[in-house]
């Protein structure tokens, strides 16, 4: 089984920095993408930023500029680096990834138990 913890959440004012993490536990043979995805309340679901194996990162249009999503292969983490956080940034920040766990086995997407970001304006 695989299981994604996240950590770091928590309340900001608006303007300011917050760091979350996510780190990927369990039988692991390889993990092809990790992101963040995030639900306000009454909305949907949406993504907030990918990253690959490889490096390559897609962002939101609404967090470009001021989101950084990096990721550190060996240890299967992966974070979110959130500067000039406002108010449309509050929801619940949801840790993803893209997981094999055998050779014959399909890559299956994995998700966190989520972390509250709230942000003051």
């Amino acid at each position: 089984q695989v299981q994604l913890v996240e950590s770091g959440g928590g309340l900001v004012q608006a303007g300011g920095s917050l760091r979350v993490s996510c780190a990927a536990s369990g039988s692991i043979l390889a993990i092809s993408r990790m992101g963040w995805y995030r639900q306000a309340p009454g909305k949907q679901r949406e993504l907030v930023a990918t990253i690959t194996h490889d490096g390559r990162t897609t962002y939101a249009d609404s967090v470009k500029g001021r989101f950084t999503i990096s990721s550190y292969t060996a240890k299967n983490t992966v974070s979110l680096q959130m500067n000039s956080l406002n108010a449309e940034d509050t929801a619940v920040y949801y840790c993803a990834a893209s997981v094999r766990v055998g050779m014959e086995s399909p890559w299956t997407n994995y998700w966190g138990q989520g972390t509250q970001v709230t942000v003051s304006s």
